[in-house]
């Protein structure tokens, strides 16, 4: 009998044992510790990776860390007006071209150590404030130094050293099918890099022209993704040699992002371009004096040609360079200082590189025969050359200000000096109280705000806006640290940068 027990009481251990394994197995009610958790494959999808992969992948990575701090995200103020539908009239009478202002942006490229950058003129154009970023988070204002529409190029300037400035590579050598990358700062995210290749070259869109309908466009074409905000940025091989400056997008004119490919301004072009503007605030560009188009098929058949080959002259213009040099209406120009030119973009962009008072020499096809001329380029009479725009600020004359109220314009903020009413509403001793502050200013962009009370400035109380106009006079150039107050009793520090 205790045999049957001792029997009957193992099998049930063991039946216990059994059963509560598989309870617990199947319900997840032990767990394996993080040791023992395998997550993922143990084995590569690729096992061998050859050099040559690994070489072109590091290209891109390295390209990307020495040229990325030598991009800058452009910021600017601009001045426009609005016009209210004419429904609206009636109850606005004398509201027609209400000026407004508004915040856009762009990148830029660093070309020298000491501040110049370079960008489009579509970025900084009718700007009344410009301010820099850099990829270190320092913030400078700019001044523009010049623009120069015909090619969508501007320079501006910041008062800084020792800045990384990119290295300018040669765009006449670019070739259609090689590797490049587009970095720059687009809808507002900055920093970013794409990747693509050379889609075509010496694009002409028809979306730069004067008065005149003249405008120099020989764009690289690339499907590296460029959207609003590139505009200004690099384009850069992948020996990280600057190549372009991004300037336009092909889309759908719906949402003007990015369909497929971007247009940069050839980099030989912008260096001629930057340096006139650096050297002079304006483009001294010369010019042949011609007015052209390209040879199609019929064309070259009824001049002689066996095939299509450079631009027919429709034009000479009186007085031009061409006139004196015994060049004339019906020459084809086939080479430009050798180089051929087959389209007009080719030659314009060509000659775009030269100033007025230099020598090129041309190969033109008359009646059959090759010859060459040499011109002198000339600056037309009443030449669209851009001129240099200023961003000085003048700043408001205060004294017709009241002693209770001043305005600074150069950070954008008006204070008025506190009540005893509005003391004892903040709970302060002392103070100013911000009275306005200008949409995108150096105020409004430190989110400083009206009905805000400053007690301290640089760690001393303030007790009169004429004490803090002073300060901020004294302290052009540099920073001043405000602690401010608000309704609610919360304070805050607040860093705010006085323009020189």
């Amino acid at each position: 009998m205790n045999r049957r027990k001792i029997i009957g009481a193992a099998a049930l251990v063991l039946f216990g044992i059994i059963f509560g394994s598989v309870l617990v197995s199947g319900f997840g009610w032990v767990r394996p510790s993080a040791a023992e958790i395998q997550i993922g494959s143990e084995n590569p999808p690729v096992v061998n990776v050859t050099p040559d992969i690994v070489a072109f992948n590091n290209a891109f990575v390295e390209v990307a860390n020495k040229v990325t701090p030598s991009i800058v995200q452009i910021t600017v103020v601009t001045e426009v007006k609005s016009n209210f539908h004419d429904q609206f009239k009636f109850f606005f009478p004398f509201r027609d071209d209400v000026p407004q202002e508004r915040q856009g942006g762009g990148s830029g490229v660093i070309i020298s150590n000491d501040g110049y950058i370079l960008t489009n003129n579509h970025v900084v154009e009718n700007a009344s404030s410009v301010q820099v970023a850099f990829t270190d988070k320092r913030r400078f204002d700019a001044t523009v130094v010049g623009t120069d529409p015909l090619t969508d190029l501007a320079v501006i300037k910041v008062n800084a050293e020792n800045l990384p400035a990119a290295f300018l590579g040669t765009s006449d050598n670019v070739q259609v099918g090689e590797w490049v990358m587009a970095i720059g700062n687009p809808l507002s995210f900055s920093s970013t890099v794409t990747a693509g290749i050379v889609s075509a070259k010496g694009r002409s869109l028809n979306i730069i022209k004067d008065t005149k309908g003249y405008g120099v466009e020989n764009f690289i074409q690339t499907d590296a993704a460029i959207n609003p905000g590139n505009s200004g940025g690099a384009l850069v091989n992948l020996k990280g040699e600057v190549i372009g400056i991004n300037s336009a997008i092909a889309t759908n004119g719906m949402t003007s992002s990015y369909i497929g490919y971007g247009f940069a301004i050839p980099i030989d072009l912008a260096k001629t371009v930057a340096a006139d503007l650096i050297a002079n605030g304006k483009v001294s560009r010369g010019y042949i004096g011609v007015s052209i188009e390209a040879v199609n098929d019929e064309t070259a058949k009824a001049f002689g040609l066996d095939k299509p080959a450079g631009v027919l002259i429709q034009n000479v213009l009186e007085d031009g360079a061409a006139a004196k040099e015994d060049i004339k209406a019906g020459d084809i120009i086939l080479k430009i200082d050798g180089h051929e030119v087959n389209q007009p973009n080719e030659l314009q962009s060509y000659v775009a590189r030269k100033r007025a008072g230099d020598k090129v020499n041309l190969q033109l096809f008359r009646d059959g025969d090759k010859i060459e001329r040499n011109v002198k380029l000339k600056a037309p009479d009443g030449d669209s050359n851009a001129e240099p725009v200023s961003n000085n600020k003048i700043e408001k004359d205060d004294m017709d200000l009241d002693i209770q109220e001043v305005t600074l314009d150069n950070i954008g903020m008006s204070v008025k000096n506190l009540k005893s009413s509005e003391r004892e509403s903040y709970k302060v001793e002392s103070g100013i109280l911000i009275s306005d502050v200008k949409p995108y200013s150096k105020a409004y962009n430190q989110q400083l705000g009206q009905n805000v009370v400053i007690v301290e400035v640089d760690k001393k109380p303030i007790n009169s806006v004429r004490e803090f106009e002073k300060i901020v006079k004294s302290k052009k150039g540099e920073a001043i640290l405000l602690k401010v107050v608000y309704k609610n009793g919360s304070t805050r520090y607040v860093g705010l940068e006085i323009p020189s």
